[in-house]
């Protein structure tokens, strides 16, 4: 058994652990869409107008702030560890925003919708444990599948608000703390199915001979090994880029909508559709990556992107069907290029670094994504989605660079 606890690849500990990932994820996704689709309601009703875009925000910094500890737990103890301590963290953390409601504290709920978050972090580390359980030809289309769950989870969740709002009331609660019971039950399921079904494991001894043995590094000596390595370097860029183009895009594209017209209702259908675009084609990219290396298929996630912000660009002049199209191929280039980052990630050959580098490389994805969401809102009152969209193609650039860098010098013969 490795430091991190990996099953032989095909053994029935190793696809047991994969099933077993795939349902924590789901119902994980279950407690983040539900917390997502009232978060900025609960926040704007206990802080002001001024003070909604703070609770996606703050859940984003506690998924950034998670992800480092989370996979360094996991070197040291292995997955079923890490990810139950995250699941628990984010429990309490559902616990907490409830108190806030009842208690009325702005602050209060900012602290529990950071904890929370970090139920996000699990949910992308999920991909890490599902690849250390693959066969390595495999690995793509393996933690392909764990996300795809989330889709499930994604669009079940916000349809429970209603429902799970009057359960609130029932139980003597205020208005938008209901929803979060459902979210406390999800995450504490999906934990107790990881801490119960993934496997009883151990970390490796140096005397014992494993080759997973030697110690882990930290996670900036992980990142600076990184950015010596140019596949990894590559997918440690894209997974940033991508995500800070995708949530430029996606946070300014409902204000844009109502700034033509639209009803919340075709806003929440828009929405829906881009989180689609998210997960649901995840199989097929990673069978891609699989099929025909992951740097050839990051190299078709750049172009999506990139067709996306043109329609975007175009979205901005027109709105009407453009809008639509260009948030739902946002997803898919989004997806794309995770999927095939995180496939180049899974398989980094120093195995000291391997963990750590995930972990931090997720940490620099949120963290993207938090600076993103807070640049988009001045972007957008200086020179409208025009010019949101014009960012995120600079944000894009530096990741389109490296994948062609790599394609150049043969990196395309890299299987991932």
């Amino acid at each position: 058994m490795t430091a991190t606890g990996a099953a032989p690849a095909g053994t029935a500990l190793a696809r047991r652990r994969i099933g077993v990932l795939i349902a924590s994820n789901l119902l994980g996704g279950v407690g983040v869409a539900s917390s997502v689709a009232v978060g900025g309601l609960l926040a704007e009703r206990l802080g002001g107008t001024a003070f909604a875009g703070f609770a996606q925000a703050t859940s984003v910094l506690g998924a950034a702030v998670a992800a480092i500890p989370l996979a360094a737990l996991a070197a040291r103890g292995g997955r079923r560890s890490a990810l139950t301590t995250g699941y628990a963290i984010a429990l309490v953390g559902g616990l907490v925003i409830i108190a806030a409601t009842l208690l009325q504290q702005f602050l209060v709920l900012l602290l529990g919708l950071a904890m929370f978050g970090v139920a996000q972090a699990v949910n992308l580390q999920s991909r890490y444990a599902a690849s250390d359980n693959a066969d390595p030809a495999a690995r793509g289309r393996v933690m392909s599948l764990v996300i795809w769950s989330t889709t499930v989870g994604s669009v079940l969740g916000p349809n429970l608000t209603n429902v799970a709002n009057e359960f609130g009331f029932a139980l003597g609660l205020p208005q938008l703390a209901g929803p979060y019971t459902f979210s406390i039950a999800a995450v504490a399921i999906a934990g107790l199915i990881i801490g119960l079904l993934y496997g009883g494991e151990r970390a490796a001894r140096p005397d014992q001979g494993d080759a997973d043995a030697a110690p882990h590094v930290g996670a900036l000596a992980a990142l600076r090994w990184a950015f010596g390595d140019p596949t990894a370097r590559m997918a440690v860029v894209l997974t940033a880029c991508a995500h800070a183009v995708m949530v430029m895009v996606m946070v300014m594209t409902p204000v844009h909508m109502q700034h033509h017209g639209d009803s919340l209702t075709v806003v929440g259908i828009v929405i829906s559709l881009h989180v689609l675009g998210m997960y649901a084609l995840s199989p097929v990219f990673g069978w891609l990556s699989d099929r025909y290396g992951a740097v050839r298929s990051a190299a078709g996630g750049v172009a999506v992107l990139a067709l996306a912000i043109a329609l975007g660009l175009v979205a901005a002049t027109a709105g009407g069907a453009w809008t639509p199209v260009a948030l739902t191929v946002l997803g898919v280039g989004w997806s794309w290029c995770v999927i095939s980052a995180s496939t180049l990630l899974a398989s980094t050959p120093d195995r000291r670094v391997r963990v750590p580098l995930q972990g931090v490389t997720d940490a620099g994805m949120n963290y993207a994504g938090a600076a993103a969401a807070a640049l988009a809102g001045p972007i957008l009152a200086l020179g409208g989605f025009h010019a949101v969209n014009a960012a995120a193609l600079v944000l894009l650039a530096p990741a389109a660079a490296l994948v062609v860098a790599r394609l150049v010098r043969g990196g395309a013969a890299v299987a991932g």
